[in-house]
């Protein structure tokens, strides 16, 4: 049972936040709103979530940056949750976000003086303390970290729990240390329990298990081999938990891409080797069997084409190894006993892919592909994901409530549909906090990336339009592209035209590069400089330049890319389904990444900036519908005249 609200002051004790018309300061307290000022339009997003959680009903809220969407959405959960002994459960992808959920939440406590428990919790390998699991892929740690566990040889688990699964009494002394500093992010979580030498992730379970809040990553709902471990353990009930899904925007691809297998001959050559390693002869036969059948599939397949397989085009090749299931099973024990020694394993992988391949075929497509990486020929057979609504639409139906939220949730009727909500779904998009006159927002049809009228000429073009824009903006400008291959050849003209300090993102920055490198552009806010950047990179999501660090930001094109055989099986799928396929699987995510990218420009209510959309098919109503209203997009080639005039205002 969850501890109900305690020690609350007369409400005499507590100023009342300062609000518009829509809510009054009495309810917002009721709610436990965290701060003393609502924001503009905070208060409907506020009172739509209460309402939505009391229907136990599901709300699809685009709510832009800068409404305060944790606070939002967090204070009145926690107020049902704690009157009606529910818990609740806050989804986010974002280092960052979790933050400022474990800051609201302690906010929350100290304003209402309130007793509950909170837990901070994120993939059990990134909690581990042992050395070198960190370098594991997720399923070979789940089986090394099971093996451990099974054999009682992990010294930080052994500390933690008696072999009949009781918490050891120097371990419940370090759970009541860190219920005590609840809400604590959950760096200071693994700090506390690996100085103790105990287990991080078993003493969060025991704190999850009287949590009120659990704050973690999208896994521990809509992973369903986590989830029903997860929910067991820490004793949870899925109708009796309000779902909060932060970024929601990206939940569908997270999705897709964790139901997705693949096999190919690097990861068979890898698996051989570790099989010679360990000597096992029967595994190496089976490896090099697969490798011929996977050889055969792909024989008349040219360098750099795809074709889809039929399920039974494999699985006949593996039954003339065999018997399937036996294959399968054998697999699987070398690859455990290999773990045992070496905690990864590659023979694991393939017992895993072969497993996955006898799954269904609706909703999936099974892709052979054949391509160069590092001028060696890869070839990769892929079970692939179409339809994250597989796992989310019994979760959107058996929660008590569920409220997926994002600044790039348009249209919402689309993420509906693709995320299999219920009809009943009520759909709401909020406007933006901050003053409209703070930013420029231009449709600029001068030029097109579009893969028919790519030349050196309209690189040219771009080029010019780029630099004028960069050059007479007074600050820093960001330039996002739609790949890595299109802005290298318009930077080849572009180059020579900034008079500004220019940096390039590469591709796969690791975490510390590419914060040394923002630190950098950072430092010439006075003078300016430009960052040129990829749609899809490191720097298009997920990064915060307030205030002056960056006064515009330029999108170049449609991120599109030439469609491949997944992106044609997802618009053949949404076609089928919702008879929207080119829209739900091809146009309306590109332009989901624009926005994201131009939403690096104004985060808060006092920044001023522009945004271009360089591009003619901005102008096009069938995607200039895409943006929010709010944004009061402009489309003119006077772009020039337009900007001038904004920053010298």
């Amino acid at each position: 049972m969850l501890p109900p609200p305690t020690g609350q002051p007369p409400k005499t004790h507590i100023k009342k936040p300062k609000i518009s018309d829509h809510m009054n300061g009495s309810d917002l307290n009721e709610l436990f709103f965290p701060h003393e000022d609502v924001r503009a339009i905070q208060d409907q997003l506020v009172s739509e979530i209460s309402e939505t959680i009391r229907q136990k009903g599901n709300l699809i809220a685009h709510a832009p940056t800068g409404l305060g969407k944790t606070a939002a959405a967090l204070a009145p959960a926690l107020s049902h949750a704690l009157k009606n002994e529910l818990s609740v459960f806050f989804l986010t992808s974002r280092h960052t976000q979790h933050l400022i959920a474990i800051d609201t939440l302690s906010k929350i406590k100290q304003r209402y003086n309130l007793k509950f428990d909170a837990v901070d919790i994120i993939g059990k390998k990134w909690m581990c303390p042992v050395p070198g699991t960190d370098t594991l892929y997720s399923k070979e740690f789940t089986e090394y970290c099971k093996k451990q566990k099974e054999d009682y040889r992990c010294e930080f688990y052994s500390n933690t729990k008696a072999k009949a699964g009781k918490i050891k009494e120097g371990a419940e002394k370090v759970l009541e240390k860190i219920k005590n500093i609840s809400p604590s992010h959950v760096e200071k979580i693994a700090e506390v329990c690996s100085q103790a030498k105990v287990c991080p992730y078993e003493l969060s379970m025991m704190l999850a298990s009287s949590s009120s809040v659990v704050i973690s990553d999208y896994n521990y709902v809509f992973n369903p081999g986590i989830m029903d471990t997860f929910f067991l353990k820490a004793k949870k009930d899925l109708e009796k938990s309000i779902i909060i899904i932060d970024e929601g925007h990206n939940l569908s691809h997270r999705l897709r891409e964790q139901m997705t297998e693949r096999l190919s001959n690097f990861i068979l050559k890898r698996a051989v080797r570790e099989a010679e390693k360990h000597s096992n002869d029967e595994v190496i036969q089976y490896l090099d069997l697969i490798r011929d059948a996977l050889d055969q599939l792909s024989r008349n397949l040219g360098m750099g084409k795809e074709k889809l397989v039929a399920r039974h085009e494999f699985t006949r090749k593996i039954e003339l190894i065999g018997d399937y299931e036996q294959v399968v099973a054998d697999l699987e024990f070398a690859g455990d006993e290999i773990r045992e020694k070496s905690k990864k394993s590659y023979v694991g992988s393939v017992a895993s892919f072969l497993d996955r391949w006898r799954g269904p075929d609706e909703g999936f497509a099974r892709i052979l592909a054949v391509k160069k990486v590092n001028s060696m020929p890869y070839v990769c057979l892929s079970y692939r994901c179409l339809d994250p609504s597989l796992i989310t639409k019994d979760i959107f139906r058996n929660a008590y409530a569920t409220i997926m939220m994002s600044g790039t949730l348009t249209p919402t009727s689309m993420y509906k549909d693709i995320m299999g909500f219920p009809n009943s779904t009520v759909e709401r998009e909020y406007g933006s906090p901050f003053p409209s006159k703070n930013r420029l927002c231009l449709l600029v049809p001068e030029t097109t990336t579009r893969y028919a009228k790519r030349s050196d000429q309209q690189f040219r073009h771009i080029a010019e339009i780029t630099s004028r824009i960069a050059n007479m903006v007074p600050g820093n400008s960001a330039i996002f592209f739609p790949s890595y291959s299109l802005r290298d050849q318009i930077n080849r003209h572009l180059a020579s035209q900034l008079k500004k300090t220019t940096f390039l993102e590469s591709p796969g920055l690791t975490k510390q590069e590419k914060q040394d490198l923002l630190h950098e552009f950072k430092q010439y806010k006075d003078q300016g400089a430009v960052l040129l950047g990829v749609a899809s990179g490191s720097f298009g999501e997920g990064i915060d330049l307030p205030g002056d660090l960056l006064k515009a930001v330029i999108v170049v094109g449609l991120p599109l890319q030439v469609p491949d055989l997944e992106t044609k099986e997802l618009i053949r799928y949404y076609d089928n389904k919702f008879q929207k396929g080119w829209e739900y699987g091809y146009v309306l995510p590109a332009i989901t990444r624009a926005l994201q990218n131009a939403g690096r420009c104004i985060r808060s209510e006092t920044d001023r900036g522009a945004i271009i959309f360089l591009d003619e098919r901005y102008a096009w109503p069938n995607y200039r519908r895409c943006f929010p209203a709010d944004w009061d997009t402009k489309v003119t080639k006077m772009y020039e005249d337009r900007i001038r005039e904004f920053f010298a205002e």
